[in-house]
C-alpha cells in the first residue's frame, strides 16, 4: 500500500471519524449508505431521510396533529434531488431554499376537501430533534462512469449529505487536497453530491481550509476560532489520550452540532449566481454585534458600536449576514432593519440576498418612502441611499421604536457627525452599527465613542495572514523633474537600461514623437513612458491590469496621450463632468480644453455620466483596458480584482491613500500581491521591520491599527533567493543536474514532478517581482540575476518537455501567462512555445510536431506510451476487450525495454507500430464472422467474452457468444433515443429485456448463467452503450 495513502488514513481520516463520532455524530457504513442510495450515482441516505420526513413532520387540522401521507413523504425526497440542468449552483440554491423553508404538499382533510401544508426536511429550532451521521470512502459514480470518485469522509443531516471533507497526509500541501475537491465538482465527476454540500473542507492533519460549493481556490479560508472558551471546552471532552491537531480544532468549530445548523441557516448565501460561505471575522463579529445589541445604553435604548473591518475582508456580505441574523433570531419583537449605504450596486445586491428567507426587503426610492415603508410594516428591510436621509429628516414624521437597527456602511466619514445627526433626528431610539475598511484616527476614535464602542475589528494584518486580500507592495519611483532638453537622452538610458537593444529603437522612436508636447508636461510624459515600459515588461499579457491616480481631469486626459502615442497600452479614463469639483485640489483647475472635448467625445459615444462610468467599469473589470485612469472616481468603493498595480501621481493622505492602495488588494486567481508605484514620494520613510506608514500623513493612526499594510519591495530579493534554492535542491542527488535527460528521467515519479511544478511557479513569481522592481534589481549583481536567469531558461525548458513526455495537463493555470510573459519579455527566449493543454494522439499531425520537440529516443516512445495510455482510458468502456489489447502490447514493450531486451531505438520503433495500428484500428482481437461488420456488436462480444472466462461453471462458444451480443445490440438500438443518459424508465426497461433474452436461452436451449452473472452482464451492457449509442 502506498505510504502517503497509509499516512493520509490512518493520521487524517480517521482520526476526523473518532473526533466526530465523539461530537455526536452516528458512523455508518459505506455498505449501509449504498444500500440506501439505490445505486452509487445517488448520494441521499433514504430511508433516514424518509423516516425523519415522517418524525419532524405533522399538519394540523380542525385541532388535530396529522401525519403526511406516504405519497407525499415520496414525493418530498423526489422533489429534494433537483436535477442539474440549472448548473451547479443554481441547483444548489433551490435545494438550500427547500432546506431552509421547506416544501409544501397537497393533502386530503375532512371531507375531501384539499389544503396545502408546509414540510420540513430539517428542524432549525430544535437541532436536537435531526440524525446525524458520518461515513467513510463514499464512492460516487460520475454520469459515464468514466470519473468517479471517492470522497474521504461525508456528512448527512436526517439522510441529506451537507459536508464533505477531503484528506491528505501530513506531507501533502493541503492546496493539493483543495485542487481535488474542485476537480470533483466538474460536471463530468460529481457534481450531484456538491449540489447538497453547504460546507466542503481540505486537511491534512496540521492545515485546513474550508469553502462551499463552487468555490475557487482562491477563495478558500481559513477558520481561527475567537470563542476559546468553547473551544477548549470541546478538546477537553471530546480529544483524550493525544495533542490536540489543527484539524481538530476545525472540526470542532465548523462541524459541533449546534454550531454547523447556524452556520448554514445564517451564514450561507448566494450572490449573483455565487454560492459564499462566511469568514471567521463575519462569524464572530455578527455573534458580537448581537450580544451588544441585547445590552441598553446610558438612555435606555439598545447600544450601538462599530465595526472595522479592513477593506477587501467582505464588508458588504457581513452587512447582509448580519440584517438576516437580527431579523430571523429577533423575530419576537418584529424587527426592522435599514441598511445604509453610498452605492446603488450594493443596496441591489443586498435586496436580491434576502430572496432566500422569508423576509420582505424593499428599496426606498426616498425619504418619504423610506419612512413610510418602515411606519406601514410592509418591509422587514430597507436598503437606501445615505443622501435619502436629507429629505427624510425634513419631515415631521419620526420612528421612535427601539427595535429598528440601521447599518451604515460610512466608508466617507468626513460628513460622518453631520449625517449621524439626521439620522437621530428620524430614528431617535434606533441601534446604529457602523462599517469601516479603513483604521480609525486617533481623533475619530473619540467622537465613536459618542457613537457606541468598536464591537469587533479585522485588520489589514489579519487579512493577509489569512489570505483574504493579498499583501500589497511599495514601490516609490522617482522622476527627475527639472531635466532639462540636453539631459533628456541620458536619462532615456538610464530609464532603458535592461532593454533590449531591438526594445530600446522601438521606444526611442515613440519618445521622439512625444518630445514635441510643451515643455510644461515633460513630467507627465516622462512619467507616462516609465509606467509604460514598467507595464508592458511585467504586466501586459498576465492578465492583470493597472490604475493610475491623477491629481486633475487635464492631467488624466494628457496621460491618455502619452499613451495613445506609444501605441503599446488600451487606456481610458474616468472622470467627473468638467464643471463638476473632482475635490479641493480641483478649485483653482478651471475649464481645460482637452477635458471639455474628451467630456464631449464621451458623452456623444455614452449618452451619460452613470453610462459612460459603467461601460469603463465594466470594459476594465472585463480586461479590455489595460491601465484605468482616474483622478477621485473610483478610488474608493470601486471593486475589480483584476487590478494588481496602483500608479500614484495624486497628492493622498489618511484614509485617501488607504482606500486608494487597497483597489489591489482584493482577491484573484494567480494573483499574490497588488503593487504600489508612488511618484509623488507619499511615503518617504517606510519602517519595513515594523510594516509601518510613517509620513505620508499616516500618522495621525494608532500605529498597531497599520501593521501589515504594505511590504517594501526588497523583501522579494530574499524569496527570490529561497525560491532558487529549492527548486535546485529538488535535483540535488543526480550525477548531473545540469543534463534534461537525466533530469526529465527523475522527474518520471509523478509525485516529483507536482513538487517540480509547483516550485518551478513559486520561483517564476518570485523572479518576475524582482525584475520589474527597479530596487530590488539593482540590490542583485548581473552575475548572479544571470543565475538566476538561466535557471528559469533551463527548468522552462524541461516544464515543457516532460509535460509533453509524462501527458500532463497545465499545472497551474492561472500563473501560465505570467511565465509566458518572464520568457518573452525578460528573458527573449525566442522558440520556447507556450505551453498548451494536451494535444489528442488520434491528431497525427500536431502529435508528430510535439514529438519533434523531444530530444532523446526514449523520450519520443515514453510520450507515445503516455499519450496511448491516456486515450485508452478515457476510451475504455466504448469496448473493454478492445482497449484491453493495445494495453497489453504497451505493458510488454516497456517491460521488454526496462529488462534491456530490447534498445531504445526499437522501443521506439514498437510504440510507433502500436500507435500506427491504434490509428488504423487494428487489434489483436478476433471476432467470429457473423459481426465482423458490427462494430456495437463486437463491443459486447468483449464484454461477454471476458465474464464468461471468469465463470468457470460457464462454456460458450464464439459463436454464440457473437449471437447473444448481436440480440443486445438490437435491445439497446430499440430502447435509445435522444438524451437517454439519465431516463431511468429507458435503463429499467434494457435491463428487463436483457433478463428476458437469457430467460429465454434458458428455457429453449437449457442455457442457464447465476443472477450474479446476468446483473454483471446487464450494468457492463449499460456502461458501454452509454458510450456507444
Amino acid at each position: 500500500m502506498d505510504r502517503s495513502l497509509y499516512l493520509e488514513k490512518d493520521i487524517s481520516q480517521q482520526p476526523a471519524i473518532d473526533l466526530l463520532r465523539s461530537m455526536g455524530y452516528t458512523y455508518i457504513s459505506p455498505q449501509d449508505c449504498e444500500t440506501q442510495r439505490g445505486n452509487r450515482y445517488h448520494v441521499l441516505l433514504k430511508d433516514i431521510l424518509r423516516g425523519q420526513l415522517r418524525r419532524l413532520n405533522r399538519y394540523a387540522f380542525a385541532g388535530a396533529e396529522n401525519e403526511f401521507s406516504a405519497a407525499n413523504i415520496e414525493r418530498a425526497i423526489e422533489d429534494l434531488d433537483e436535477p442539474l440542468s440549472d448548473g451547479l449552483v443554481r441547483t444548489s440554491e433551490k435545494i438550500y431554499n427547500a432546506l431552509l423553508l421547506g416544501k409544501s404538499y397537497p393533502e386530503t382533510v375532512g371531507e375531501g376537501k384539499t389544503l396545502s401544508f408546509n414540510l420540513n426536511y430539517i428542524d432549525w429550532g430544535h437541532p436536537e430533534n435531526n440524525l446525524f451521521h458520518v461515513t467513510e470512502e463514499f464512492a460516487v459514480d460520475s454520469q459515464d462512469k468514466l470519473h468517479n470518485a471517492r470522497p474521504d469522509v461525508v456528512l448527512f443531516i436526517n439522510g441529506i449529505p451537507f459536508a464533505v471533507i477531503e484528506c491528505k497526509a501530513p506531507q501533502i500541501s493541503v492546496d493539493q487536497a483543495v485542487n481535488q475537491m474542485c476537480r470533483n465538482q466538474q460536471p463530468e465527476y460529481i457534481p450531484q453530491l456538491f449540489k447538497f454540500a453547504q460546507i466542503v473542507l481540505a486537511t491534512n492533519k496540521n492545515a485546513v481550509k474550508y469553502a462551499t460549493t463552487n468555490t475557487p481556490k482562491k477563495f478558500w479560508n481559513v477558520w481561527k476560532e475567537e470563542n476559546t472558551v468553547f473551544l477548549e471546552d470541546a478538546l477537553a471532552r471530546y480529544v483524550t489520550g493525544r495533542t490536540p491537531t489543527e484539524q481538530d480544532r476545525n472540526l470542532i468549530s465548523l462541524f459541533s452540532r449546534e454550531r454547523v445548523m447556524e452556520l448554514m441557516r445564517y451564514f450561507v448565501l448566494f450572490d449573483a449566481n455565487v454560492k459564499k460561505i462566511c469568514r471567521y471575522q463575519q462569524y464572530f463579529a455578527i455573534k458580537e454585534i448581537v450580544k451588544t445589541i441585547q445590552q441598553p445604553d446610558e438612555k435606555g435604548n439598545r447600544q450601538s458600536g462599530v465595526i472595522w473591518h479592513t477593506q477587501g475582508s467582505g464588508k458588504s456580505l457581513t452587512m447582509v449576514m448580519l440584517a438576516k441574523y437580527i431579523l430571523m433570531e429577533l423575530s419576537d419583537c418584529s424587527p426592522k432593519v435599514v441598511v445604509v449605504t453610498d452605492r446603488k450596486e450594493l443596496d441591489r445586491q443586498i435586496a436580491a440576498t434576502f430572496a432566500h428567507t422569508r423576509l420582505h426587503p424593499a428599496r426606498a426610492s426616498s425619504g418619504r418612502n423610506m419612512v413610510s415603508l418602515l411606519n406601514s410594516g410592509k418591509a422587514d428591510v430597507i436598503t437606501t441611499i445615505i443622501n435619502k436621509f436629507n429629505t427624510a429628516e425634513k419631515m415631521e414624521h419620526k420612528n421612535l421604536s427601539k427595535d429598528v437597527f440601521l447599518l451604515v456602511d460610512e466608508s466617507h466619514r468626513s460628513n460622518y457627525g453631520l449625517l449621524a445627526t439626521k439620522m437621530r433626528t428620524v430614528f431617535p431610539n434606533a441601534c446604529y452599527i457602523g462599517f469601516t475598511g479603513t483604521p480609525m484616527m486617533k481623533k475619530e476614535k473619540n467622537t465613536m465613542a459618542k457613537f457606541g464602542r468598536l464591537i469587533h475589528k479585522y485588520t489589514i494584518r489579519d487579512g493577509v495572514e489569512d489570505g483574504a486580500i493579498v499583501p500589497l507592495i511599495y514601490e516609490g519611483r522617482f522622476v527627475e523633474q527639472t531635466v532639462d532638453e540636453a539631459n533628456i537622452d541620458l536619462w532615456f538610458q538610464q530609464t532603458t537600461k535592461r532593454l533590449t537593444e531591438a526594445q530600446r529603437d522601438d521606444l526611442s522612436r515613440k519618445w521622439s514623437s512625444i518630445r514635441r508636447l510643451t515643455s510644461t508636461d515633460a513630467r507627465i510624459k516622462r512619467i507616462a513612458l516609465d509606467i509604460n515600459v514598467h507595464f508592458t515588461e511585467g504586466f501586459q499579457n498576465t492578465g492583470f491590469k493597472a490604475m493610475l491616480a491623477t491629481n486633475y481631469k487635464r492631467d488624466a486626459v494628457r496621460y491618455l496621450e502619452c499613451f495613445k502615442q506609444f501605441g503599446d497600452l488600451t487606456c481610458a479614463v474616468v472622470i467627473s463632468p468638467p464643471d463638476l469639483r473632482e475635490g479641493v485640489d480641483d478649485v483653482d483647475e478651471g475649464a481645460d480644453d482637452k477635458v471639455i472635448a474628451y467630456w464631449n467625445k464621451m458623452m456623444d459615444r455614452y449618452g451619460d455620466a452613470d453610462a459612460y462610468e459603467e461601460a469603463m467599469k465594466h470594459q476594465f473589470c472585463a480586461g479590455d483596458i489595460d491601465i484605468l485612469i482616474v483622478c477621485s472616481k473610483l478610488l474608493t468603493g470601486f471593486d475589480a480584482p483584476i487590478c494588481q498595480v496602483l500608479y500614484i501621481d495624486k497628492e493622498l493622505k489618511e484614509h485617501g491613500l488607504l482606500q486608494a492602495i487597497a483597489r489591489t488588494n482584493r482577491l484573484y486567481e494567480g494573483k499574490d500581491y497588488g503593487l504600489i508605484v508612488d511618484y509623488r514620494g507619499l511615503i518617504e520613510k517606510l519602517d519595513t521591520a515594523m510594516d509601518l506608514y510613517s509620513g505620508a500623513g499616516l500618522e495621525n493612526f494608532d500605529s498597531g491599527d497599520l501593521k501589515g499594510v504594505v511590504v517594501d519591495v526588497m523583501s522579494s530579493v530574499a524569496g527570490l533567493r529561497e525560491a532558487y534554492t529549492q527548486v535546485t535542491e529538488l535535483f540535488s542527488d543526480l550525477k548531473n543536474p545540469h543534463d534534461p535527460e537525466e533530469v526529465e528521467m527523475f522527474l518520471a515519479d509523478d509525485k516529483k514532478r507536482e513538487r517540480f511544478y509547483y516550485l518551478l511557479c513559486v520561483y517564476g513569481k518570485a523572479l518576475n517581482l524582482v525584475l520589474n522592481a527597479e530596487q530590488a534589481y539593482s540590490a542583485i549583481s548581473k552575475e548572479e540575476m544571470k543565475r538566476y536567469q538561466d535557471a528559469f531558461l533551463f527548468f522552462s525548458k524541461v516544464r515543457r518537455s516532460v509535460k509533453i513526455r509524462y501527458c500532463d495537463a497545465i499545472d497551474n493555470q492561472e500563473y501560465e501567462p505570467l511565465m509566458q510573459n518572464l520568457l518573452d519579455t525578460h528573458l527573449s527566449v525566442a522558440g520556447l512555445k507556450q505551453i498548451t493543454s494536451p494535444i489528442d494522439i488520434l491528431n497525427k499531425d500536431d502529435f508528430e510536431r510535439e514529438l519533434e520537440n523531444l530530444g532523446s529516443l526514449r523520450s519520443k516512445a515514453d510520450a507515445i506510451a503516455s499519450k496511448l495510455t491516456r486515450s485508452i482510458s478515457e476510451k475504455y468502456q466504448e469496448n473493454p476487450a478492445y482497449y484491453d489489447s493495445f494495453s497489453k502490447r504497451i505493458k510488454e514493450a516497456l517491460d521488454q525495454y526496462k529488462e534491456k531486451v530490447i534498445s531504445e531505438a526499437e522501443y521506439l520503433a514498437k510504440m510507433r507500430a502500436i500507435m500506427e495500428d491504434y490509428h488504423a484500428g487494428k487489434s489483436t482481437v478476433t471476432y467470429p464472422e457473423s459481426i465482423k461488420n458490427n462494430v456495437h456488436a463486437q463491443a459486447f462480444y468483449g464484454i461477454l467474452s471476458a465474464i464468461f472466462d471468469m465463470d468457470q461453471d460457464v462454456t460458450v462458444s464464439p459463436d454464440f457468444a457473437a449471437e447473444i451480443a448481436e440480440e443486445i445490440t438490437k435491445i439497446v438500438a430499440r430502447h435509445s433515443q435522444v438524451d437517454w443518459t439519465n431516463n431511468k424508465t429507458i435503463h429499467d426497461r434494457i435491463s428487463q429485456d436483457i433478463d428476458d433474452l437469457f430467460y429465454e436461452y434458458e428455457k429453449e436451449q437449457g442455457f442457464k448463467l447465476s443472477f450474479d452473472t446476468i446483473d454483471k452482464i446487464i450494468e457492463n451492457v449499460k456502461t458501454v452503450a452509454l458510450r456507444r449509442f
